[in-house]
């Protein structure tokens, strides 16, 4: 017996043969394999998420602005707690907690 005969007659159809090289291409060796395409909607997921949490805070930092813009007592609270700026007669005493290592 020689060794063509052994194969199955359905994998000597040139039809079949070509299908599933196209496939075996398609899923390992193709610019748009599978491994690359999961690769991308991972990175297109977390790109997203990122987008999400930097809209949240350029919100928050446009309200904080237009509160600053409008009211002189947040412009001084923001003086005080960003800067650490006192009237001319208080003391200011800066509190530090002990980082743990």
């Amino acid at each position: 017996m020689n060794l063509f005969s052994r194969i199955p007659s359905w994998l000597k159809n040139k039809y079949i043969l070509t299908f599933i090289a196209f496939v075996l291409w398609m899923i390992f060796f193709d610019a748009k394999d599978i491994i690359t395409q999961r690769e991308r909607s991972n990175e297109l997921h977390q790109l997203q998420e990122s987008k999400a949490y930097y809209t949240d805070e350029i919100a928050k930092e446009r309200k904080a602005l237009e509160e600053l813009k409008s009211n002189p007592a947040a412009i001084e609270k923001y003086a005080r707690e960003k800067y650490l700026m006192k009237r001319e007669n208080e003391d200011l005493f800066v509190i530090q907690r002990a980082e743990k290592d």
